[in-house]
């Protein structure tokens, strides 16, 4: 069951979905200015293009990562000795909770290593927030098929591959509708459950203390187990810490795998080269030796006072 045609028979809905957002916003009242108006991002014909460009050219080019990442799922489910039966309601609740478990890890990966980030931040580089944004997926970045390891985990316990897929496809469509800014906050109970507009708004944003916060997939529990939640208070910044400000779909999609390639090339040792893959977003080979030397530079005085 892949999640690329899933979403592509979803898309009559998405795209109807969509037109109602803009027209909330055509149709908005609240253009007074006044401070009890959130400040919204709104949307940009642009910018929803561009959006929309980058999910058609993944439905071409996104199937061939799919054709590593899947049959790590498949050879997981015929290796293993445990079989749970679908027949059963709760291997279903299992199934999507495990996936729903599987994503946070791997979302969190994606935003914490920088191989991985290469990938993601194209989702992350719209400096809008609307329903279209959820379309914005990253395609062919050599590596990013390894963040679906966790799905394979499923797989060894039992959970039939099919129904590992599905799972895998509800998680994500169960996001396109919380990427909107249209939608306030639901009820309390809601709210500390599950993943909600107001907090996955909290996930894209590029201002502290959003960054790097919230997630998870369907159940926000994820990170209030892990410590990685924070509530929507501040008017949120979205985008990069750095924005690429272009509409290039081919920019969009590669602008940070170049970058990275750049800097493992320019790196002046393994150490180095290897932080540049592994490491988080922004760590430099540069700040880390600048810290030693001030470390030692530091210390320095008392070891002459000492000698």
């Amino acid at each position: 069951m892949d999640p690329v045609r899933i979403g592509i028979y979803a898309m009559p809905a998405f795209l109807v979905l969509m037109a109602v957002e803009f027209l909330s916003y055509y149709f908005d009242n609240d253009k007074d200015g006044s401070d009890s108006v959130r400040r919204r991002a709104g949307i940009s014909w642009r910018d929803t293009g561009t959006n929309l460009s980058i999910y058609v050219l993944g439905f071409v080019l996104r199937p061939l990562d799919k054709f590593i990442a899947v049959p790590m799922v498949v050879i997981a489910a015929a290796v293993t000795p445990l079989h749970l039966s679908a027949s059963h309601w709760w291997v279903w609740v299992l199934a999507i909770v495990l996936a729903d478990l599987a994503y946070y890890l791997q979302h969190r990966m994606s935003h914490r290593i920088r191989l991985f980030w290469a990938a993601h931040n194209v989702h992350h580089s719209s400096q809008y927030f609307n329903l279209s944004t959820a379309t914005r997926l990253s395609w062919l970045i050599p590596g990013s098929f390894l963040n679906t390891i966790g799905y394979a985990g499923l797989a060894l316990i039992g959970i039939p591959a099919w129904l590992v897929f599905l799972s895998q496809s509800i998680v994500l469509l169960y996001q396109f509708p919380i990427h909107t800014e249209r939608i306030d906050r639901l009820p309390r109970v809601i709210e500390f459950v599950f993943n909600t507009p107001s907090h996955h708004r909290v996930h894209h944003g590029a201002n502290n203390p959003y960054l790097d916060k919230n997630y998870a997939g369907i159940f926000i529990l994820w990170d209030r187990i892990f410590g990685t939640f924070v509530g929507e208070g501040e008017p949120v910044r979205y985008g990069l810490t750095k924005n690429i400000d272009t509409y290039n779909p081919i920019k969009v999609n590669y602008h940070e795998f170049i970058a990275m390639v750049g800097d493992v090339w320019r790196a002046r040792s393994w150490r180095g080269r290897l932080g540049y893959l592994f490491g988080p977003p922004g760590w430099s080979e540069n700040a880390d030796t600048t810290k030693a030397v001030e470390a030692y530079a530091q210390q320095a005085p008392v070891q002459n006072a000492m000698s």
